[in-house]
């Protein structure tokens, strides 16, 4: 399918923010968190069956640090503006979403993941597909030096309520960097529709109520750790997952919802491929996001900041440099209310994350339906005894996969 489908780039221009940023906001200061995230470009892509010609002006005005050029420590706030991209792809929507391909979504994406200027300049790119249909897909691109998840769904959010005229704004916070001053440092280092019996399946006494997220974790989780050990010969060897996790609300006192930047911290969690179930890994990833919040969020506020967060990255280069360790890196972007993207056009029919083809990685999302779709990424003899685990086919589960 990916020969039939071809995108055309057929417009490119800058788009400037409405408004000049004032002369005393012109340096932005990036917080220790944003100093320490990697120059790459956080991604997303929003599928509509119709649109309409909207204008980013407007939000790049309130978000004026999108604007500008990435320096060590601040953002030069200079309103050269965001790169705009115009599509065209030939095809139907429908026929494209029937079985999207990763290689072909990376396409609807105004800029790769690791590209170099994601570390200088555009911070943010925009690139609207149009389908022979009508129907349209919007890709963005927006610097991880300065941008989380929660970050990009705040953009998009005030995008869409300007576009629609509503009286009622949606203002960015842009006081990160009060809360987590910079410092000179130096670190080296498919779809899964859950039923209720599913669910229940994984409840326990310790987590009675797991979440949809936890539930599709711990069976990617615990199907991963069966295929790995066994094409690795070592049956006791040991795996550790490691999560993203928005701070904002786990933190005390809790952060502004609409503060941008990269306000997240990781936690990890140990098992091996003897977990009996999935009661058990559901436990233990509970517990994991439960200790992180009390020994490490509750003290970010505080005068141990700088230590928690430097402990942090210090811990993850070492597990990364482990080799008697299997490490599988999870993000979960579920309940990021991206499905509620409206610019006037309707409701997005399909919201998904071209991914990397890094392996060991595991990607979560919301469907339109309220399952999960989940992109994992193993590599190939993994990924072939993966796809073929009894207890995901027992569950009729569709998983996106990438080898």
């Amino acid at each position: 399918m990916a020969g039939e489908l071809k995108i055309e780039i057929i417009r490119r221009e800058t788009i400037k923010p409405s408004s000049p940023t004032p002369y005393y906001l012109k340096s932005f200061n990036l917080s220790l968190l944003d100093q320490l995230s990697p120059a790459v470009y956080g991604s997303l892509a929003l599928f509509y069956p119709k649109n309409d010609d909207k204008s980013l002006s407007k939000t790049l005005t309130l978000f004026y640090p999108l604007n500008g050029r990435l320096k060590e420590k601040t953002i030069d706030c200079d309103d050269e503006g965001a790169q705009y991209f115009e599509a065209k792809f030939k095809g139907h929507l429908s026929t494209f979403q029937e079985q999207p391909e990763p290689e072909t979504l990376k396409r609807f994406l105004p800029a790769e993941i690791f590209s170099p200027t994601a570390g200088t300049r555009p911070l943010l790119l925009v690139q609207a597909t149009l389908f022979d249909c009508g129907g349209l897909a919007i890709g963005i691109c927006m610097s991880h030096k300065l941008a989380d998840a929660t970050t990009v769904g705040i953009f998009l959010k005030s995008w869409a309520a300007t576009s629609n005229g509503q009286a009622h704004q949606i203002l960015p916070d842009l006081n990160a960097a009060s809360y987590f001053p910079p410092k000179d440092v130096s670190l080296k280092g498919a779809k899964v529709e859950l039923s209720k019996s599913q669910s229940a399946v994984a409840a326990s006494s310790s987590v009675q109520r797991p979440t949809r997220a936890e539930v599709v974790t711990a069976l990617i989780w615990k199907c991963a750790m069966a295929a790995i050990g066994q094409n690795s010969g070592s049956a006791s060897k040991h795996f550790v997952l490691s999560q993203a996790v928005n701070i904002r609300k786990r933190v005390d006192p809790p952060l502004p919802e609409n503060c941008i930047g990269n306000l997240v911290g990781n936690f990890s969690t140990q098992a091996n491929n003897q977990t009996p179930d999935l009661q058990a890994l559901v436990t233990q990833l509970r517990k994991g996001l439960t200790e992180y919040t009390r020994n490490r969020a509750k003290r970010l506020r505080g005068d141990e900041s700088f230590q928690v967060i430097f402990d942090q990255y210090k811990e993850a280069g070492e597990l990364m440099r482990r080799d008697d360790l299997h490490l599988m890196i999870l993000t979960s972007l579920c309940n990021f209310g991206f499905y509620q993207v409206d610019f006037g056009w309707g409701k997005p029919s399909w919201v998904t994350i071209p991914t990397g083809t890094h392996i060991n990685l595991v990607t979560l999302i919301d469907t339109s339906e309220g399952g999960v779709e989940a992109w994992v990424c193993l590599s190939k003899q993994d990924m072939a005894l993966f796809e073929r685990d009894p207890e995901l086919l027992d569950r009729r589960i569709p998983i996106t996969i990438q080898s």
